[in-house]
């Protein structure tokens, strides 16, 4: 059966209606590192449809696993809406204090990002390095960030169709980018100069306004940063943004992999010391965005949760 990141405003209402507003947790009771996850767009911590569904399988495979599934916010609704409306910086400076104050995440943990929580996660590791996140497994994470808005999951399309004004507006509007997270990691190829000066979020964590050598420090500090592309994805574009690739600068068709990129080039994240060193993985799942089945996630993902 599929996992995916699809669901309803509905079905979210009548999870919240039901006091299912906070993440469960189990204690931990094996020396597996606990797992923290973060949900995408239009999603939300414990949707039994998405992210619960996850958080069941982890600890159907990994008995005893202490799970931590992250909410924005104080109840699944303002998680939900967060994602599109909250600013990405300060969406991880939440996190970075959720973390920082869970005993039980003290001794390091994995983590586990689907769609846009990938970048977030990331993010995570290059700023707050400590409880340490030992492998970042990002599920269709945009690294290099997005060119196009095709469509959104479930039944938000209001939002949708919000955000995609907001965007037409123009993603690098100062006052776009103070709120929409979908703007902070948008990425005109068309303008990449524009893109520098004016991402708040994207250009910061991959190195493109200043070096900041403690992210690069931080970075290579996980043992296995995985990075799972979806081969039919209709969501992502391009695709190949999931394994840090992009469009070649000035046009919007011809792209170029992580390795042919100046990023990895002048290894200004330290990602080309950890391909070097075989920290990099580049997983396929065959589906379309967050689609995947239970066998994938037995064979390709399980090694790096215990």
């Amino acid at each position: 059966m599929a996992i995916t990141s699809k669901t309803s405003l509905f079905a979210l209402m009548v999870v919240f209606l039901h006091s299912c507003a906070h993440p469960v947790t189990a204690k931990s009771t094996n020396s597996s590192l606990p797992v923290v996850l973060w949900h995408g767009m239009g999603d939300s911590c414990c949707n039994p449809l998405s992210m619960g569904s996850i958080k069941s399988l982890v600890e159907s495979l990994v008995p005893g696993v202490y799970v931590k599934s992250l909410m924005i916010g104080s109840n699944i609704i303002s998680d939900t809406m967060n994602g599109f409306f909250m600013n990405a910086n300060d969406q991880v400076t939440d996190v970075c204090k959720q973390l920082a104050s869970d005993p039980k995440l003290k001794a390091g943990y994995n983590a586990m990002g689907f769609s846009q929580g990938g970048q977030f996660l990331r993010a995570v590791a290059q700023r707050c390095p400590n409880p340490p996140m030992h492998n970042l497994i990002s599920f269709g994470g945009q690294h290099q960030g997005v060119y196009g808005f095709p469509h959104c999951p479930g039944n938000s399309s209001t939002v949708c169709d919000y955000v995609r004004e907001l965007l037409n507006l123009g993603a690098y509007n100062d006052y776009v980018q103070g709120f929409l997270c979908q703007a902070e990691y948008w990425h005109d190829p068309l303008n990449e100069e524009l893109y520098r000066n004016k991402s708040i979020f994207l250009a910061d964590i991959n190195q493109e306004k200043v070096v900041n050598p403690t992210y690069k420090a931080n970075l290579q500090k996980l043992n296995k940063f995985v990075m799972v592309q979806f081969s039919e994805d209709t969501m992502v574009q391009p695709k190949i943004s999931e394994w840090f690739g992009f469009y070649k600068p000035g046009q919007a068709k011809v792209t170029y992999t992580l390795q042919e990129s100046p990023l990895y080039i002048q290894d200004k994240l330290g990602l080309k010391q950890m391909d070097k060193e075989g920290k990099l993985v580049f997983l396929t799942a065959v589906g379309d965005h967050l689609q995947f089945t239970n066998e994938f996630f037995k064979q390709s993902i399980l090694p790096f949760l215990k």
